[in-house]
């Protein structure tokens, strides 16, 4: 081949392929694709996860941790002016300083006015008026030291009603004082422990020796013999057992588990609200003899506030979450603008939505033949409760160092034709005499309460 059809064959192949950049142009267009077919495959993956976590736990992992940041980062923003300035959103600790001289126990209407740097607000609340004032007028002010009754919405934490007497201090809230201890309340963190972490269930066969109502160490010795008691957990807990919970503490949980589970419930941690709520307070040594005495609520240590033991009651409402309550609706300026408004914060899962029913049948099977059972007499036949699921738990535990005999009830109430539902916390403290008692209390509030829902539900 000569030198002349060599140039020639080269000439013919350059001009039928394309040049490097041409070729280089193409190949990143290629590689481009490439890469948005992969974004778009690992988006699809992604969504399919979140969608599939969501389905079996209720929430999208990270949301509700982001939610509460969220919520607890938020700071006042002012709008500068020649003279006042105007607040344009505020969080639940601003709130506190804004109505810090105007009590929310016992109100007798839901909106008020106060001033603030010179400007005029209105607060809403969320509270039910009519609740409160019929709970208001059956106090037994005679035979009692400390009242605090809180009905409350379990799915939004709005606060339906605050009511509170302290014969010794009439300035005080029961209703957000944590001073008054938690006694047998307790048992409810601690058969939510049993259940996720020893594999309890309604019927599962327990034994105790002695009393049901003592707690010596002899009784907590795993043993059985013909003096031994068999009882089922359903009705350890509606009973009230303290040597079967004292066992479980010793035996079974333990002071690390107590201790998570505690402040998952919200033990030892301050949860924010519109006025200032105390935090409920447990502490655990190394003793097991103590951590029976945590887990069955025979102890003069672990305390707690009604409020608190409102929201206990509707983390199992709450498919096992804890959210923040609120009593504050809104707060509007002159002009009518809401510089804040309440939000349903949630703040972190509990226990899980399974344990949540077994926890909601245990405390219906409570109300049938335990405790409260006398509190609540005739209510299959009653006109109102009879319409009702109602659950429960008691305390009772005697304050040497006060003198006074505390008396819990928490507990709720759902409509069996509608979603409508409240959670109720009672605390009474009594004084020389045992007055009106925390289900009394309780018993009135629900019968109150919806018996109003009938009567909207039927005027809708």
């Amino acid at each position: 081949m000569n030198l002349f059809t060599r140039h020639r064959k080269r000439k013919i192949f350059i001009s039928q392929n394309p040049s490097w950049k041409t070729y280089q142009a193409a190949t990143n267009r290629n590689s481009f694709k490439k890469i948005l077919k992969r974004i778009g495959i690992y988006i699809g993956l992604l969504s399919f996860f979140l969608a599939l976590v969501y389905s079996i736990t209720g929430e999208i992992p990270g949301l509700t941790y982001l939610q509460a940041r969220k919520e607890s980062s938020v700071t006042p923003e002012y709008k500068t002016g020649p003279e006042n300035p105007i607040l344009k959103r505020l969080h639940k600790n601003d709130v506190q300083v804004l109505i810090a001289d105007k009590s929310i126990v016992n109100r007798t209407e839901k909106n008020f006015r106060f001033v603030s740097n010179g400007q005029t607000l209105t607060a809403e609340t969320s509270l039910d008026i009519s609740l409160q004032n019929y709970l208001a007028e059956k106090l037994d002010r005679i035979n009692s030291r400390h009242i605090g009754i809180v009905v409350m919405d379990p799915s939004t934490g709005k606060v339906l009603s605050m009511i509170g007497f302290d014969k010794t201090d009439p300035s005080n809230n029961p209703s957000t004082d944590s001073q008054f201890l938690a006694a047998s309340i307790f048992k409810i963190v601690t058969a939510a422990a049993a259940i996720e972490k020893c594999g309890f269930n309604p019927k599962t066969i327990l034994t105790y020796n002695g009393s049901k109502y003592t707690l010596y160490k002899s009784q907590l010795k795993n043993r059985k013999n013909r003096y031994s008691n068999k009882i089922t957990f359903r009705d350890s807990f509606a009973q009230s057992v303290n040597p079967v919970f004292g066992k479980i503490g010793v035996h079974c949980l333990g002071k690390i588990e107590l201790q998570k589970y505690a402040e998952a419930f919200g033990f030892n941690r301050n949860i924010s609200f519109e006025i200032p709520l105390a935090p409920s307070l447990i502490s655990l040594s190394d003793d097991p003899y103590q951590w029976a005495e945590i887990a069955s609520g025979f102890n003069r240590e672990t305390t707690l506030s009604p409020l608190h033991g409102a929201l206990i009651t509707s983390v199992i409402f709450n498919q096992g979450m804890l959210v923040e309550p609120t009593v504050i609706e809104m707060i509007a300026n002159g002009q009518g603008e809401a510089i804040y408004q309440s939000r349903l914060v949630t703040l972190n899962r509990v226990i899980t939505p399974e344990t949540s029913k077994i926890i909601y049948e245990l405390m219906k099977a409570t109300i049938k033949f335990g405790t409260p059972r006398k509190g609540f007499r005739g209510h299959r036949t009653d006109k109102i409760l009879s319409k009702l699921y109602i659950g429960g738990k008691t305390g009772s535990i005697y304050n040497k160092a006060r003198d006074s005999r505390y008396d819990w009830f928490v507990g709720f109430a759902e409509r069996k034709d509608a979603p409508n539902k409240i959670v109720i916390s009672v605390l009474v403290a009594h004084d020389k005499y045992i007055g009106k008692r925390a289900s009394f209390y309780a018993r009135l509030a629900i019968k109150h309460y919806f018996r109003d829902d009938f009567i909207k539900n039927k005027k809708s």
